[in-house]
């Protein structure tokens, strides 16, 4: 994710509280679970009266309904054509999600968030309408690879191609040196941005004083170049 997405997900923030959900596989469900724990009303819709089934019994909605999402007329009397979000999470049939996305869109929906399986189905959406599409087999990927080859990053925000912010374990290599001994900025074009000594996200200091010392195993914030974060010591 980066920052041209930002924008578009602050305008989907439901004031009311209410997603809807296309699609009940494993993106889908996860979608949600998640929305529901978080305190959201989430109306989930497949084709699949089974995945509705399961989906009500395991509680991941508040309302579920079985519906072809292809048919206009469905969508409307469904309701999820008045929901300000949808999430279209349906993947692997292209031609389902493609139409699916462009019946919203034609239905008025503000704001719709596609899964996308391949860079085609991609632009493909955006051609119908779709407000941000997701490639989440992608994302996960590159998580993936990041997190074998730079073990010390926890977890990071892009907000370019050639910049992050990440949390990162301090390295061994940086124990007991100051802010200003390590001059994070000329060697790795990267800027300190909290620390946390004892590994609890909860107690970060913001914007620590440069003599202040590291401690190998704590946490630090920094923002900066992606080629920076690949040269700090494991």
């Amino acid at each position: 994710m980066n920052l041209s997405s930002l924008s578009f997900f602050r305008k989907m923030r439901s004031p009311t509280r209410q997603f809807a959900v296309i699609g009940l596989g494993r993106f889908g469900r996860a979608v949600c679970t998640t929305l529901n724990s978080l305190g959201y009303e989430v109306l989930a819709a497949d084709s699949d009266e089974r995945c509705v089934s399961q989906a009500l019994t395991d509680q991941i909605a508040a309302h579920a309904v079985q519906l072809d999402t292809t048919q206009p007329t469905a969508l409307k009397e469904s309701g999820l054509t008045e929901f300000d979000t949808v999430i279209v999470a349906i993947g692997n049939y292209v031609e389902e999600s493609i139409i699916t996305t462009l019946n919203l869109k034609e239905a008025g929906v503000k704001n719709v968030v596609a899964k996308a399986s391949s860079e085609i189905h991609g632009k493909l959406l955006d051609r119908v309408g779709a407000d941000h599409v997701v490639f989440p087999e992608h994302e996960m990927g590159c998580e993936l690879a990041r997190s074998l080859t730079t073990p010390g990053i926890l977890d990071r925000f892009e907000i370019d191609p050639d910049h992050s912010i990440a949390e990162i374990i301090v390295p061994q290599a940086f124990d007991q040196k100051t802010i200003i001994d390590l001059d994070l900025r000329n060697r790795y074009e990267l800027t300190l941005l909290a620390v946390s000594q004892d590994q609890q996200p909860d107690k970060f200091e913001i914007n620590p004083s440069p003599v202040t010392r590291l401690k190998a195993g704590g946490l630090m914030v920094v923002i900066g170049s992606n080629k920076g974060l690949e040269r700090l010591p494991v």
